[in-house]
């Protein structure tokens, strides 16, 4: 991985290049990411995605958009969008698939993740 720095206010924040075998977008992914940050106002804004505690089976997806990553943040382009993951999050996505599908009863974005061990019915959390 390539590290870089970037200048916020008066200090540094250390950033980390890595590529798609961490995390990829699909072609639709990226087109409804990028539609989001422009609707935002953020032609230049990232896409979060991070693993947190929860959910029914232990742990679970927050994608957030955000103007710049943060300190530590490992930086991936994908299908035209910067997508930021912090190192944590990083050991349960390595690999993982975002994609988005407009449907009525299964739509929105959906993680295809290798290293779920097992997922919950609804599809919103994971185990490892």
């Amino acid at each position: 991985m390539i590290t870089g720095k970037l200048k916020k206010s008066q200090s540094e924040v250390s950033i980390r290049q890595g590529d798609e075998r961490l995390i990829r977008l699909t072609e639709q992914a990226g087109n409804k990411v990028s539609s989001l940050l422009s609707r935002q106002g953020r032609p230049h804004g990232i896409l979060r995605v991070a693993v947190v505690g929860g959910g029914c089976s232990g742990l679970q997806y927050k994608m957030d958009l955000q103007d710049q990553p943060a300190h530590r943040d490992i930086v991936v382009e994908s299908q035209g969008v910067r997508v930021v993951v912090d190192p944590k999050s990083a050991l349960y996505v390595t690999g993982s698939e975002l994609d988005y599908r407009e449907s009525f009863q299964d739509g929105g974005f959906k993680v295809s993740n290798p290293n779920a061990a097992s997922s919950c019915s609804c599809g919103e959390s994971f185990s490892a």
